[in-house]
Parts: C-alpha cells; structure tokens; sequence
C-alpha cells in the first residue's frame, strides 16, 4: 500500500531508526526492493528522480508501483528525489499517484528557497501528499544534481526554514555527497551540527548521499578486472562508514538515501555473470543477477537502519 512520509517517518524519528530511500531506475530494481521490504516487513521509501522519470517514462513508473503496491500489505512511499523543475512537481502532485515529493531549492537563495518550497508544499498538502526540502548543498555529481563544493546546514536557519516552508522532512548537510567518491580520507560526519539541527528542527530529518560503498561491492566489480582492463572502475570509491550512519539516527535522521550501492550491486551482478558464462545472452539471467545483488544490498540496509 502506498503512503506519504508523515506516516513511516515520524515513527521513525521518535522510535530511534530510520527508513532506506531507495532509487530505482528500472524493473529489476523495484522488484528487489519491494521483495527486500516484503521479506523484512519493513516500510521502504521508493525514489525517482528527475533523470529516471525522463529515462522510464511517468506512465511506466505508476503502473509498476501500482503493481508492486497491490502484491504487498507493507507501506510504501513514491517519492520524487531532488525535485528542481515546478512544472514537473506540480504535474506529480496534480496527477495524484505519488506520495510525496521532494523539492530541491538547495541552490536557490535562502529566502528564494523559503517562498517556493512553501509553494510545493501548498499545492502538495492540499492532495494529502508529503514535501521533504532541502537546506544546504552537498557536492558530488549524481544524475540532474552537482555541486562543487559542501556547504553545511545552519541549525538556527533550519528551524526557521522548517517554521516558515511547513515542510514534513528535512535534507540536511553535514558531510554526505553525492556520487561514489564521498571522502578523500577518513569518512566522519558532523555530528555536532546534527545533534543541533536536531534540538531545534522537530520533523524527521533526512540524509542525502549516504551510501556506504562496501568493500565487498568494490571486489565484486573488480572480478576478472586484470583481464578486460577495468580495473580502475570505481577505483578510490569511498562511502559514509556504518558507525556514522548509526550515530546520525541516534540523532534523529529518519531518511537515508541509497542510490550508488545499489548501482554498484547490479553492475557487479550483470558484470559477474557475463564474465563466468560467455555464452549467456538471455538478459532474464543477467540482470537477474544484478536484481539479486541489489535485493542482498536493500536487505543490509534495513537491517543496519533497524527498520
């Protein structure tokens, strides 16, 4: 069944876990993921962003969820990730199938950012649906969305911010990017700003550009790598260790965005299988592999967030 954030993610924030936010970007993701959620009776939330919606196409993302939806009694949210064009937001909210939306105003001037947040968040309330916003700007490049630079979220902007969008979640930077490569050297957090935001921002708080990169999805990529000459793909990906995921839901983010793992997981699997069985050429069981790499990936994940 499909719900908006307000009923998985205020839970969350005072139960002390959190919920993955998963992209997906075609069937083999959305099957993983809702059988992961089923599996685990865990709420999951489903992203799309603006470049999956351009590459699958608005009709062919609704029917699927509205499949996936109907085969499972566990909560579901579609939720559109890093909303930056209005038209296409209010196209979503007026059609009525998603759940919730993000609008992305980070690169907007703070007041700019003020006055159209609180414009999707009107149009967005009125059809029972739920608005994440954003405050501060995360580097890294990760589909429609880049930024050169962290610019970190000012916990006393934040609680105005909040006061005056009446946003339901909030996006905030404390050191996550985009992309594969989220850290030159050791992965830490700002905790301390968190721990702030926290005090004064009540609504559950989100983590964009959190995937860990695991070691062992990076040795999976690199399986025969010596021999078809790719062995700097992904070479230096480095992602946010579990020990500050885990210290930032203890500190009341209730979103957290996985995107890249669960690329890296369905590269590894398609790649893996192709490389043992050169004969194969049946997509059903090449990316069925990578469909299992990225469920085994949305399985860690739910248990890590306790959800």
């Amino acid at each position: 069944m499909l719900v908006n954030l307000n009923k998985v993610l205020i839970p969350a924030r005072k139960n002390g876990y959190a919920l993955p936010a998963f992209n997906f970007n075609n069937l083999e993701f959305l099957q993983a993921l809702t059988e992961a959620a089923g599996e685990t009776k865990s709420p999951i939330i489903l992203q799309t962003s603006e470049g999956a919606i351009d590459y699958m196409g608005l009709e062919y993302i609704e029917a699927m969820v509205d499949a996936a939806a109907k085969k499972t009694k566990i909560p579901l949210v579609l939720h559109l990730d890093h909303g930056k064009d209005l038209k296409l937001i209010k196209k979503i909210i007026t059609s009525g199938f998603y759940t919730s939306v993000m609008f992305d105003g980070s690169a907007l001037s703070y007041e700019e950012n003020i006055a159209q947040t609180k414009q999707v968040v009107k149009w967005a309330h009125a059809k029972k649906m739920s608005v994440e916003a954003e405050l501060g700007i995360l580097k890294g490049i990760e589909d429609k969305v880049s930024a050169a630079a962290n610019i970190f979220t000012n916990p006393l902007q934040a609680a105005d911010f909040v006061k005056k969008t009446g946003c339901d979640a909030l996006a905030v930077a404390i050191g996550t990017s985009h992309g594969a490569y989220k850290f030159s050297g050791t992965g830490k957090l700002d905790l301390a700003r968190l721990k702030e935001i926290a005090k004064l921002v009540k609504i559950p708080l989100v983590l964009h550009g959190a995937s860990g990169v695991p070691q062992k999805l990076l040795n999976l990529i690199k399986f025969k790598c010596d021999k078809i000459g790719d062995c700097e793909r992904l070479g230096g990906a480095k992602g946010v260790p579990d020990a500050e995921i885990l210290g930032a839901i203890k500190l009341g983010v209730a979103k957290i965005n996985i995107d890249t793992d669960l690329r890296v997981a369905f590269t590894a699997g398609v790649r893996n299988t192709l490389l043992q069985d050169l004969k194969v050429f049946d997509p059903r069981k090449y990316l069925g592999a990578g469909k299992e790499k990225v469920k085994k990936t949305a399985l860690d994940k739910i248990k890590l967030f306790k959800s």
